[in-house]
C-alpha cells in the first residue's frame, strides 16, 4: 500500500479488478491492507473486509506473511538491516523480536481461518544463509544445527496452522534456508515431515539458481500448493555469473524480470501443474529493473489468463473406445482358449 491508487483497500481493489485480476494475495503485515490482530480474533471483521473485495468482484487467493516469516530466524549478522522489518518497539532486540514475529505467524493462521483462507505463503528466515559457499570450511555440525533450531522454531507455529486448517507454503527463496529441493527436504526432516509445511512455486528464484525449475515440479508437485508467476532471466557473461558481482540489478547476470520479458517457460510450467492437478492460485509476483510496475501490472492478467489450462472432460480419443470385452482381449493377446 503506497500512493494512489494503492492509498486504501478500496482505492486498491478498484484498479486491480480495471486491470482483470480475480483476487488479491494479502500482505498480512500491512496494516493499511488489514488488521491481522483484528482479522485473528473477529469472524465479523474479517466478513466486512473480505466485503471490500466482493464490491469489485475480487477474492483474497492467500494471506502472506513474508515479512513476519523472514524474523522467526535471523542470523546476527543481519540484525540491523531486518530490524527494519519489525515494529520500533522490538528493534534492537533479537529476542523481543523473534518472540513478536513467532506471534504474528500464528495470527496470520487464525487470520487465514476467519477469512476462509486454506492456504499462507511465507519465508522460513534464517540462521545458515551467511555460510552458504564452504569457504572458510564451515564446522562440522553447522548446518544441522541450524536446521534443527529452525525446525523446533517452525513446529509449534506450524501446529497452529494444522489446527487452523491452513498449509503453510514457503517460497523456496536464496537468502532463506530453505531455498530450493535439498534444503526443503531438510528442512522437513526438521519439523517431522509436518503435514502443514508445503511449497510456494516461483520459478524466477530457480532460474536464476540455475535449477530445473520444470524437473522440480516433477519432483515436488504434490507438495505445490501456491504459485507465484514471476518472471526471470540469466546472462552470464566473461565479466559475471550467479553471483552478481555485487552489482546492481540491472548489471547483474541473474535479473528478475517484467512478467513475459525473461526466460521462464510458462506454458510448460502451466501444463505441468495442469497435468499434477495443481488446483490453487497463480499470483503475480511482480519485480524488474528496467520496466514500470504499473505497466508490469497491466501486463500480468492478461498475460496469465493466456497460460491457464482448462482440463479436457474427456479424453480426445474416448470417440474410439468400444469398452471392455475380455474375449476380444484374450484373442488380441493370442490367449483365447
Amino acid at each position: 500500500m503506497g500512493a494512489k491508487p494503492f492509498d486504501t483497500l478500496r482505492n486498491a481493489c478498484r484498479q486491480v479488478a480495471a486491470w482483470g485480476y480475480k483476487a488479491i494475495q494479502v500482505p498480512t503485515w500491512d496494516g493499511r491492507c488489514i488488521d491481522l490482530k483484528q482479522a485473528a480474533e473477529s469472524k465479523a471483521y474479517c466478513d466486512d473486509w473480505q466485503a471490500v473485495l466482493q464490491e469489485f468482484g475480487l477474492d483474497a487467493s492467500e494471506g502472506a506473511f513474508h515479512l513476519q516469516g523472514q524474523l522467526v530466524a535471523v542470523n546476527p549478522v543481519y540484525d540491523e538491516v531486518f530490524d527494519g522489518f519489525a515494529p520500533e518497539a522490538v528493534r534492537g532486540n533479537p529476542k523481543a523480536r523473534t518472540a513478536w514475529a513467532i506471534e504474528q505467524c500464528k495470527l496470520v493462521a487464525q487470520a487465514s481461518r476467519n477469512l476462509g483462507l486454506t492456504v499462507a505463503p511465507g519465508f522460513t528466515g534464517s540462521l545458515a544463509f551467511p555460510f552458504l559457499y564452504p569457504w572458510p570450511p564451515r564446522p562440522k555440525g553447522l548446518i544441522d544445527a541450524a536446521f534443527t533450531e529452525l525446525g523446533s522454531r517452525w513446529k509449534p507455529i506450524l501446529d497452529v496452522f494444522e489446527e487452523c486448517g491452513v498449509d503453510v507454503a514457503w517460497e523456496l527463496h536464496p537468502g532463506e534456508d530453505v531455498f530450493d529441493g535439498l534444503t526443503y527436504e531438510r528442512f522437513q526432516a526438521a519439523v517431522g515431515n509436518h503435514k502443514r509445511s508445503k511449497i510456494n512455486y516461483d520459478p524466477s528464484h530457480f532460474l536464476l539458481q540455475c535449477l530445473d525449475y520444470l524437473e522440480f515440479i516433477r519432483i515436488y508437485h504434490d507438495q505445490i500448493v501456491a504459485f507465484h508467476v514471476k518472471d526471470a532471466e540469466y546472462r552470464p557473461s566473461g565479466r559475471c555469473g550467479v553471483y552478481g558481482g555485487y552489482a546492481d540489478w540491472v548489471n547483474r547476470a541473474g535479473r528478475f524480470r517484467s512478467l513475459g520479458d525473461g526466460q521462464v517457460d510458462f506454458k510448460s510450467i502451466f501444463a505441468l501443474l495442469t497435468q499434477y492437478g495443481y488446483a490453487g492460485w497463480a499470483t503475480l509476483e511482480w519485480e524488474c529493473c528496467i520496466k514500470g510496475a504499473e505497466q508490469g501490472a497491466q501486463e500480468g492478467a492478461p498475460f496469465i489468463a493466456s497460460c491457464i489450462i482448462t482440463p479436457p472432460e474427456r479424453a480426445f480419443d474416448d470417440f474410439a473406445d468400444a469398452g471392455v470385452d475380455a474375449n476380444k482381449i484374450n484373442r488380441l493377446l493370442g490367449l483365447a482358449a
